[in-house]
């Protein structure tokens, strides 16, 4: 697995029970999340861990050095495991992201982490365009309801909605099982 990264997006605390802005399942998906992780640890490949910091005034959710914004105990880093900052939705953007998986001769990246329909979808598009072969393990994903034209969009329904999207032309979409059964 040397040319392999896996790259785990905005798993931090507030997006789980208790947080400031709680996804539905979090828990599973960074519990599945974990089972990948622990896979890429066995194997020596790369890890690298990405969390959002916000930058605005009074931002409601991933503010630095608040309990919230760190990433959360199921898949937190551990040795020497990178930790990216962004502050962007997309993880290459205004990062080092890019620079380090040509540094490290990757080719392939797996995605976990959330939300499906931003950071998610963000990082698994700008991966494939730079020519990364791009896997997204689905149910290592998590988001949340949303709203348009005051009608209520389940999560399920967002995440399938992207996931989709993805596999069409963007990524590989897998389960946790189908990943580690290679």
């Amino acid at each position: 697995m040397p040319n392999k990264a896996l790259i785990l997006v905005d798993f931090q605390n507030d997006y789980f029970d208790g947080g400031a802005f709680p996804l539905v399942a979090p828990l599973a998906a960074a519990t599945n999340a974990q089972r990948v992780l622990g896979d890429f640890r066995i194997k020596g490949a790369t890890v690298i861990h990405v969390r959002h910091h916000a930058t605005e005034a009074g931002a409601p959710f991933f503010v630095p050095d608040t309990p919230g914004a760190e990433i959360h105990s199921l898949v937190a880093p551990v040795g020497d495991e990178l930790v990216l900052t962004k502050t962007n939705i997309n993880a290459f953007l205004d990062t080092r992201l890019k620079e380090i998986l040509d540094e490290q001769e990757i080719s392939d990246v797996v995605v976990v982490g959330a939300m499906s329909h931003m950071c998610i979808d963000a990082v698994a598009r700008a991966a494939s365009d730079f020519g990364f072969v791009t896997s997204v393990v689905h149910d290592a994903v998590a988001t949340r309801d949303m709203e348009f034209g005051g009608r209520i969009v389940r999560a399920a329904d967002v995440h399938a909605a992207f996931m989709s999207a993805l596999a069409f032309a963007y990524a590989e979409v897998v389960s946790t099982e189908e990943y580690l059964s290679r």
